[in-house]
């Protein structure tokens, strides 16, 4: 057979496939009937792209040859017969592929099984079951402001994409998150289009993220944007060039970020306004921050994307199954010896912190305590990169700078050079947020209620227990993560962190947002057994907004101080 048992449609993606995305864009509505018009419409035209000649001889039965432009369209058919809330597109989806299969063409297949490879599907709240495979079918929910949800995503992004999946487990926090997606991306602002999603581009790069990189030309290319521009960093203009330096610095060390960047871009040739530069940080961080969430919660490349599908036969070996369902560890349900930081034993921790008196500690005492917790994540070496994909040639072309990564705050250099962050000094609540909002309308109130949704999230719930106080444990997290960025809350005793969290938590944590493409499932079973999938899935949640913060925090100061 053509293609070998195990072929993958290599490097598809580019202008091909933003034509096929543009058909499928007028799916997105509430109303049924204009729905069923636009299926219509796109069944007479891939009728249209068939190639009318017989398949050559040599091409076994049921194995017909499709051109590219058709792989397009049968790959989105694919992706909307699960990522859909609308079941008539689901079901009408499903028909076109296999009334095309019994025509002798060769259809696409996906390879992963569920929006996560961390994740069993059966560990989804809302899956069904077709064939060998479980589908995540979030619209099958009867909680409506989460059907709701969906829908509202879906018809925003024409999409529900993985990561969307993975946040339903947090319908509330998805909701804000996608809220503000769509706003930056789409909404007002002072920055053209195309500018967004590039910038989103070389955010995502410098993690190598590579199928929220595929996710970000599609849409750029929906926008106008010019393909050569997809060539690489040489090929775009030199006011999106001069975005390399600030982007590596925020994306790895934000602390080297100063007035003095902030200078460079703002006069000069080429020279950006103050309002679209803040546009352009909120970018940068926003999908900086993603790449952690996406790489921690081991997110599964889109059916469309480099990865997603395959158009040679599965088999009994390959078929995708529900990510190792059947064979690893139940998490949910998980009984282990004395496990290092289980359910019970961290309860009886917060219990003892929550009875014990309230100590008076000196600020020299806080101090230390925080830089012992600072020194201890030293200690935390990065997970290994054997696992990690090298850096393939059409990711890279989109980073300057390819070795420039994340050292730790503790190893910085000059102490009295690069100070420790301090929040009291400057504050999202109370600089960081009026200043983003005075140059870049609405966003200020659009992260506020994000960044308070992502950090009060609970549902009172630990494992299997109930009723349960976890804003120690909550702000425990938030803080460490702020601590890797060296941030340091003069109002927290940072003694907590070394009582509440575990230190293969505090590996997670560090890997997941230093060092996010080296995150694997080992990693991400390692801590917090006995609890559920979508508690470590709201760890992820607080990593992903409490880095984006970090970076802000650091880059409006600069902003602020160079406009005064």
């Amino acid at each position: 057979m053509a293609g070998g048992e195990n072929s993958v449609l290599p490097n598809h993606h580019g202008t091909e496939t933003a034509v096929a995305t543009r058909w499928f864009m007028s799916i997105a509505s509430r109303e049924l009937e204009t729905r069923s018009q636009a299926l219509d419409q796109i069944a007479s035209y891939i009728e249209s792209l068939f190639e009318p000649s017989s398949p050559p001889e040599d091409i076994e039965e049921n194995d017909t040859p499709v051109r590219n432009d058709v792989v397009d369209f049968l790959v989105q058919l694919l992706r909307l017969t699960s990522q859909c809330p609308f079941s008539d597109v689901r079901e009408r989806c499903s028909s076109l592929l296999d009334s095309y299969q019994e025509r002798g063409i060769r259809v696409p297949r996906r390879l992963a099984n569920g929006p996560s490879s961390f994740i069993p599907v059966s560990k989804f709240p809302y899956k069904t079951k077709s064939g060998n495979m479980y589908l995540i079918v979030p619209s099958d929910t009867d909680d409506e402001e989460q059907g709701r949800c969906y829908i509202d995503v879906f018809l925003a992004t024409s999409r529900l994409d993985n990561i969307a999946q993975v946040m339903g487990f947090h319908p509330e926090y998805m909701e804000h998150f996608y809220r503000t997606q769509n706003f930056m991306l789409r909404g007002d602002g002072p920055l053209p289009f195309e500018y967004r999603h590039y910038i989103a581009i070389m955010a995502a790069a410098r993690h190598r993220c590579l199928h929220i990189i595929r996710l970000q030309e599609n849409e750029f290319l929906l926008q106008g944007g010019d393909p050569e521009w997809l060539k690489g960093l040489h090929h775009i203009p030199q006011k999106l060039q001069h975005l390399n330096d600030l982007n590596k610095k925020l994306a790895h060390r934000p602390w080297l970020v100063t007035k003095d960047d902030m200078q460079k871009l703002l006069r000069g040739e080429d020279n950006w306004s103050l309002s679209e530069l803040v546009h352009a940080i909120v970018l940068l961080s926003h999908f900086h921050a993603i790449c952690s969430f996406a790489y921690g919660c081991g997110v599964n490349p889109e059916v469309d994307c480099d990865g997603g599908f395959t158009l040679s036969a599965i088999n009994d070996s390959t078929e995708a199954k529900d990510n190792n369902c059947q064979n690893s560890a139940d998490h949910d349900n998980l009984e282990v010896e004395n496990p290092e930081g289980g359910v019970e034993e961290l309860m009886q921790k917060m219990k003892r912190l929550e009875e014990s008196e309230v100590e008076e500690h000196t600020q020299e005492e806080m101090v230390e305590r925080f830089e012992k917790v600072e020194k201890q994540s030293v200690e935390l070496l990065p997970h290994s990169e054997e696992h990690v994909n090298h850096l393939k040639a059409d990711v890279s072309k989109y980073i300057g700078d390819p070795d420039f990564s994340y050292e730790d705050f503790a190893k910085r250099g000059s102490i009295s050079t690069i100070p420790t962050f301090r929040v009291q000094d400057y504050s999202w609540e109370d600089h960081g947020y009026s200043l983003v909002n005075r140059l870049y309308s609405d966003i200020g109130s659009l992260l506020d209620d994000k960044f308070r949704v992502a950090q009060d999230l609970t549902y009172n719930t630990m494992g299997m227990q109930r009723n349960v106080d976890t804003s120690s444990l909550r702000r425990g997290i938030w803080n460490y993560i702020h601590c890797m960025f060296g941030i340091r809350h003069d109002d927290y005793d940072y003694g907590e962190v070394n009582q509440l969290l575990e230190r293969s938590l505090k590996a997670y944590i560090k890997t997941a947002t230093c060092f996010p493409e080296r995150t694997t499932k080992k990693h991400f079973d390692g801590f917090w057994r006995g609890f559920k999938h979508s508690e470590k899935v709201h760890v992820n949640v607080m990593i992903l907004e409490a880095r984006m913060q970090a970076e802000l925090l650091y880059a409006l100061r600069a902003v602020m101080k160079y406009m005064t």
